[in-house]
């Protein structure tokens, strides 16, 4: 029976297939492009299958798991299998890797955001659009020393974007392969799975190596010189080659921290673990030391060999015959022997890999061993070296007098070799295309001086001592970052008059929605603060409490990243409502203060959009505000409409007489009809327009574009799935109908909101809007309180404001106010005095147009209504924000 040792595009296949399906691989490559993939499709697949490996009891991880340990599948000559403890090791690093927040805080530092794909504005003033762009066939030539290198190449070229084509070596498990299929099968959408091809055959079949890199965009080759050069020899004219090639790294001590033995552990540590075979392990630990002034220790940049010294050193040397001084070898000598008695304990901690499971070395490492030793035994005749090796081979220390970088042969042997600090650059710089690591240890002072020379030689990273082989989420690899290296920056120049509210392009061809539907059980208010308590405090960076409008404030928290994720989505949809972040002078008067959002918000978003603003926040001086308008020649407003139409109205003079107010946006309620009618009339303003449309809790929900009218606005999909549900029942309302706002947001490191009732009713607003974007759209309907029952009857706070605008030419604010008594019901409608009719006219309006009403209040008394006329500052709001309180239910036992 034929083996099926490679991955193709969702399922396996044997090796009679691999030449004719890379025959077809250009072809299959531009069916594969073709369809779209994006960033958040790779991150649920990702996330999918790193949970899946944190579970030591499932399918996955037990699956992978034989692979690892057993081999089972593998040619005759293939790899040892890995033991079952070292396996489950691996692939709990695997799922550290795979975890969404690592490779979102990767995406961000490399892409500079989680959706590097979208073709967006990075200077809002400009309609220039600019996104992250896959190479398109990428190639990846797997080295066989480091499994988890593979899969992972594999899934920073998914990030980017590409087809992904990888080989790893035929002596190899088939790890890579089964890890990628399960990562294909953690898509339900296949999209991920038709980019991903994972073979297993060795470099010396050249037909196949010249199939697969005949077509290549970008080839990622892993290795030696000789790799990255066979590598080089196969691909096309103008295909990227990556070189991820063999690195050197080392130690560097200054001389007190030599004598410190927690140093010197923690190196010994670096050195045992893996066996030096990382790019990133110790293989030299210099010494800081200085040379016998009368010595001449100039170097020749070129060479990096000492010019006047016949021992070729930059080392203290004697001026007679050119050997180093008794001085500075005896103390070069002492350290190799302290080490070695360090690298002796520490060694003994970690067992050495014996042969059979896991080979210490093939014979040619072996030989390498032997033969680098007894070199270095030969020249100790010479005072040059020292040899101190464990009786039983498992690590050798050899100390070098000369300082030239020379490579370890691994498997804990470790040289030790002097290098004054003045003579870092010249020694290394030659040597700068394989340096990688240095750690280095000393004083506050020296780490800074030694990592600036070191840098300046060629080193990548500096780390400290014990720290060699660890990394970062998102560091960057042989110094650059791996995913540009795999992407290409492109960008789309518009024109401005046509796009000046579009902030996205990607938005015209298609909405970004979630690849996974949500699903589980819906979430409420306290359920959302009850997640709080088991919150981790590095997802809890920032802390917002609500205006408290409908009840006891909430707390809210947001790491750095999802703010900045969702100030961003906030400042595209303030675009596409017209703002111009070039030419409006904004005055941003939100409510700032006891952990309220609304100011800060705004201040975040147009800062982001590089636009003018003068942060003044509401307050109580209406005269002082209207002053630093026209002073600072303010032509843009934010705002709650409450405080907005009141700080207009105190000041309608000097404001009707300045005349530069062009623009309103408004948060946290509406405007009316009528007091859009007065805006535009009486103080010149052309754009009244939403600025957003969301919550503490969730933040940014919407927006609305230049065609949306009244509460209709776009749905960020960026950040949040959103469902519309029936009032009663879990099931989605037929299309148009209203229902129940629930919302899932996909881009939260910290609370982690699904299926969460919002507290809003809306319905969808079908076909694509006027502006062009595919983003869905919703009317906004008010909040679940905003519906009431009294008497019997149920009303709705909008149907008051609609009644009170017809039929009364009301443009001022309405509160509904309910009371109750021993015996019935009381609701009292507060009006404006600056705008209401008399109290019996108004009265008259509302019984006589709602029709529930007047039976109420009719014959059996279930409930009296009176209307109270009240100057506009007595009416109640919530402290924090300054919202109206719409309904205030003061019912001993509400309805």
């Amino acid at each position: 029976m034929t083996q099926q040792l490679h991955f193709w595009q969702g399922e396996f296949i044997g090796d009679a297939e691999v030449a004719d399906r890379l025959a077809e691989l250009p072809a299959r490559v531009e069916r594969a492009l073709a369809e779209p993939l994006s960033t958040e499709t790779v991150l649920v697949a990702c996330d999918t299958l790193s949970r899946a490996l944190r579970q030591p009891h499932g399918d996955v991880h037990a699956r992978l798991i034989d692979e690892l340990a057993g081999a089972a599948d593998g040619p005759a000559d293939a790899r040892p299998a890995t033991d079952r403890e070292e396996a489950a090791a691996l692939l709990a690093e695997l799922a550290d890797a795979l975890a969404r927040p690592a490779l979102e805080r990767k995406l961000r530092r490399e892409l500079g955001g989680p959706r590097p794909e979208r073709l967006t504005r990075p200077d809002a003033r400009e309609t220039t659009y600019e996104a992250w762009a896959p190479v398109g066939l990428l190639v990846h030539i797997a080295p066989g020393n480091a499994a988890a290198v593979a899969p992972l190449s594999v899934i920073e070229g998914l990030l980017a974007g590409n087809v992904n084509v990888l080989k790893t070596s035929s002596s190899d498990t088939a790890l890579a392969q089964h890890l990628l299929a399960e990562l294909a099968g953690a898509d339900p959408t296949g999209a991920v799975g038709r980019r991903i091809v994972a073979l297993r055959f060795p470099s010396s079949r050249q037909d196949l190596m010249r199939l697969m890199c005949g077509s290549a965009d970008a080839v990622a080759v892993w290795g030696g010189e000789d790799a990255v050069q066979g590598a080089a020899g196969l691909i096309p004219p103008g295909c990227r080659l990556v070189e991820w090639g063999h690195k050197i790294s080392f130690a560097y001590l200054t001389r007190e921290a030599r004598t410190d033995r927690d140093v010197l552990v923690a190196l010994a540590a670096d050195v045992c673990r893996m066996e030096q075979q990382a790019c990133s392990s110790p293989q030299v630990v210099y010494l800081d030391t200085e040379p016998d002034t009368d010595t001449d220790t100039d170097t020749d940049t070129d060479t990096g060999t000492c010019i006047g010294s016949g021992t070729g050193t930059g080392a203290a040397t004697d001026a007679e015959g050119g050997t180093p001084t008794p001085v500075a070898r005896d103390e070069l000598f002492a350290f190799a022997e302290q080490f070695a008695t360090v690298l002796d304990e520490v060694s003994a901690k970690f067992p050495v890999p014996t042969r059979g499971a896991a080979d210490l070395a093939d014979a040619a490492e072996q030989a390498e061993i032997t033969t680098t030793e007894l070199v270095t035994r030969a020249e100790q005749n010479l005072g040059l070296t020292k040899v101190i090796a464990a009786d039983d081979g498992s690590w050798r220390v050899f100390a070098d007098t000369r300082p030239a970088l020379t490579a370890s042969p691994l498997h804990r042997t470790v040289w030790i070799k002097p290098l004054p600090r003045r003579e870092i650059v010249a020694t290394l710089r030659p040597m700068r295309r394989y340096l990688q690591t240095a750690s280095v240890v000393g004083s506050r002072a020296d780490l800074a001086e030694l990592s600036r020379s070191l840098l300046t030689a060629g080193v990548l990273r500096i780390t400290p001592v014990g720290a060699m082989l660890d990394s970062y989420a998102g560091e960057p690899h042989d110094g650059v970052y791996a995913l540009q290296r795999y992407s290409r920056r492109v960008s789309v120049q518009a024109p401005e008059a046509a796009f000046a509210t579009v902030p996205c392009l990607d938005d015209l061809i298609a909405p970004a929605a979630s690849p996974v539907p949500p699903t589980g059980p819906l979430m409420d208010k306290a359920a959302a603060q009850d997640q709080l308590r088991s919150l981790a405090p590095h997802n809890a960076q920032l802390y917002f409490r609500s205006g408290g409008t409908t009840g006891t404030p909430a707390l809210s928290v947001f790491t750095c990243d999802d703010y900045d994720t969702q100030m961003r989505a906030a400042a595209h949809g303030l675009l596409a409502a017209g703002f111009d972040p070039a030419h409006d002078r904004a005055a941003n008067l939100f409510y700032c203060g006891e952990m309220y959002g609304s100011f800060i918000s705004f201040f975040s978003i147009l800062e982001r959009l590089g636009a003018t603003q003068i942060p003044m926040a509401a307050g109580p001086d209406h005269e002082a505000i209207a002053e630093a308008l026209i002073a600072y020649r303010v032509d843009t407003l934010f705002g709650m409409p409450s405080f907005l139409w009141q700080l207009l109205h105190s000041q309608a003079d000097r404001l009707r007489s300045y005349g530069g107010i062009r623009k309103v946006f408004y948060g946290g309620e509406h405007f009316t009809t009528e007091q859009r009618r007065i805006l535009t009339e009486n103080f010149g303003v052309e754009v009244i327009r939403s600025a957003a449309y969301g919550s503490t809790d969730l933040g940014p929900l919407g927006y609305q574009c230049a065609h949306a009218h009244g509460t209709v606005h776009h749905v960020l999909t960026d950040l949040h799935t959103l469902e519309i549900l029936d009032p009663k029942e879990d099931r989605a309302v037929p299309a148009g109908q209203p229902g129940r706002l629930v919302f899932t947001t996909r881009t939260r490191a910290g609370q982690h909101l699904e299926r969460y009732e919002i507290g809003d009713l809306g319905r969808a607003v079908d076909g694509v809007c006027p502006c062009g974007s595919h983003t869905p759209r919703i009317e906004l309907l008010g909040r679940y309180g905003d519906v009431f029952r009294m008497g019997t009857y149920h009303f709705n706070y909008r149907r008051f404001t609609q009644i009170a605008e017809e039929h009364l030419d009301y443009r001022g604010e309405l509160q509904l106010l309910l009371t109750s008594t021993a015996d019935r019901e009381h609701l009292t409608v507060r009006l404006d005095s600056a705008y209401a009719p008399d109290p019996d006219t108004a009265r008259a309006a509302f019984l006589t147009h709602l029709p529930e009403l007047g039976s109420a209040v009719g014959p059996e008394a279930l409930l009296t209504c009176t209307a109270e006329i009240v100057a506009g500052h007595a009416f109640e709001r919530t402290p924090t924000s300054g919202k109206l309180r719409t309904v205030i239910d003061r019912r001993t036992t509400a309805a």
